[in-house]
């Protein structure tokens, strides 16, 4: 419990020192005009209130990423707590913050235009395809989740209420999400959405105080704890963990609410402040996992076996998040909280699926350079899009999403990368002390070595042992440094 505590008091500490920092050394300007007054269009570019603002930012970036991520993170043990502390308020949150001032500061910009104009061409193409893969691969996957759950909640009377009947529901409102201006449906829902969310964070922080069951303290968190996984805590936990840490998704996100956003002093409470905030509720969820298990009469000798116990989908006998949501939600919430985890296991992923189809018309439209002003150019780009993910709804994603959470971070990466080389550029121009690019530069090396060593490691990648991985990754990380450290020389020296 000390553990959980000193965690979340850290997290609530790096939002009020570590982000007024960040945001300082970034020189959030309040006379400046943002987006949503020089573009504004009806349409992508509207001036929200702040509060609006923040929730839509929550969602978009939240939905079942810190909830589901966190339960299976917790499985490598205290580590991850860790992770989630350290990673989001030096690393996500740095991550949301930075590619979300600097879309502001080039009028809205999507995350492939910003990584363009900081690491070239090539960088860009591979960031428009990427991203849209991304988008498109989100957009199915939460198409079908979530449909599959709310079949599984009614009674069989034919086509109505059936699976299918709840695709058809969940692409219409996909459709009319991602065509609408911001403001007319997603401006309306998601506020909702995000105060449940926050909610059932709350209801469960208080449950961990008041019900039975222990919880592990950090003096186990240097062990892997998980049952099952032969994957190392470096870097298997690091990519298990993206929502509640670091996140690519969120960079691809940010851009849609810069141009919604009325000044930039609001950047830290909504960038960063959103950030911190899905880490608290990751954080609030790992815990809340381990200790429910641990007071079940599960089989296991410890509360990590016990965990991956009481995850069993007793239809289908794997391992499911969603079983422990709906478990710990009605138990320790009651009736409220039944309605709470509907809206977690069912809510949540379908709004993760709706900005990934409108964060994929938005990169479509930068680097086409096709304005989104009238409804027709709007289907033009959405109706391809649209097309690709029902088709990928029938096939077997089970090799495919293996590599979406590389994929993921990988994206941040990018992210990172172009977000050290923008400030160094910074820095160079108004001849700054370079020590303020470390804000930046530490994750990016960081999250290098956790992508590069994954794939070398994983069964989905080269199988490589651990040595020869990390090995490798670590001169892959010097290599890059290097190169860097030469080219901000050369940079400083003009």
């Amino acid at each position: 419990m000390v553990t959980f505590i000193t965690s979340l008091l850290l997290l609530i500490l790096g939002y009020v020192l570590y982000g007024a920092f960040v945001d300082r050394v970034f020189g959030a300007d309040s006379k400046r005009q943002t987006p949503c007054y020089a573009s504004q269009d009806g349409v992508d570019y509207i001036p929200m209130p702040t509060w609006k603002v923040f929730l839509i930012q929550f969602l978009n970036i939240a939905g079942t990423g810190p909830i589901f991520g966190a339960i299976q993170g917790i499985l490598f043990g205290p580590s991850a707590y860790f992770w989630i502390v350290l990673g989001c308020i030096f690393g996500g949150a740095v991550h949301d913050y930075m590619s979300g001032m600097i879309s502001i500061r080039k009028n809205g910009a999507s995350l492939p235009e910003i990584v363009g104009d900081e690491l070239g061409t090539v960088a860009r193409f591979a960031l428009r395809v990427m991203s849209l893969v991304l988008m498109v691969l989100v957009g199915a996957v939460f198409v079908t989740t979530p449909a599959d759950i709310l079949d599984g909640m009614m009674v069989d009377q034919g086509f109505l209420w059936s699976k299918y009947f709840w695709v058809v529901i969940i692409i219409i409102y996909y459709i009319l999400a991602t065509l609408l201006p911001v403001d007319k449906l997603i401006g309306k829902i998601y506020p909702v959405f995000g105060v449940a969310l926050l909610v059932m964070a709350v209801g469960l922080g208080y449950g961990i105080f008041v019900y039975d069951g222990t919880m592990p303290e950090i003096t186990e968190a240097f062990s892997n704890h998980h049952p099952t996984s032969t994957m190392p805590i470096f870097p298997g936990l690091f990519i298990t963990i993206a929502c509640g840490a670091v996140s690519g998704f969120h960079a691809t996100q940010s851009p849609m609410m810069a141009r919604c956003m009325k000044n930039e002093k609001y950047g830290r409470p909504i960038f960063y402040g959103a950030m911190i905030t899905e880490g608290l509720v990751a954080l609030i969820w790992a815990a809340a996992a381990i200790k429910f298990a641990d007071s079940l009469n599960v089989a296991g000798d410890t509360p990590y076996e016990k965990l991956l116990g009481a995850m069993v989908n007793p239809e289908t006998g794997k391992p499911s998040p969603a079983v422990l949501v709906n478990a710990i939600c009605s138990s320790w919430l009651g009736k409220v909280g039944a309605v709470l985890a509907l809206l977690g296991v069912v809510a949540a992923p379908i709004t993760s699926g709706d900005t990934a189809f409108r964060s994929a018309r938005l990169i479509a439209a930068d680097f086409m350079h096709y304005k989104q002003n009238k409804i027709y150019k709007r289907i033009v780009l959405s109706l391809p899009i649209f097309v690709v993910s029902i088709v990928l709804m029938f096939v077997n994603f089970d090799i495919l999403w293996r590599y979406f959470a590389w994929f993921n971070q990988s994206l941040s990466v990018f992210t990172l990368w172009a977000v050290t080389v923008w400030m160094t550029k910074r820095c160079a121009a108004e001849a700054r002390n370079l020590y303020t690019v470390l804000i930046p530069l530490v994750p990016a090396l960081w999250m290098t070595m956790v992508c590069t060593t994954y794939i070398l490691i994983a069964p989905e990648g080269f199988q490589l042992n651990h040595t020869l991985s990390y090995t490798l990754g670590g001169l892959v990380v010097l290599g890059i440094l290097v190169c860097y450290i030469m080219w901000a020389k050369k940079l400083y020296r003009k």
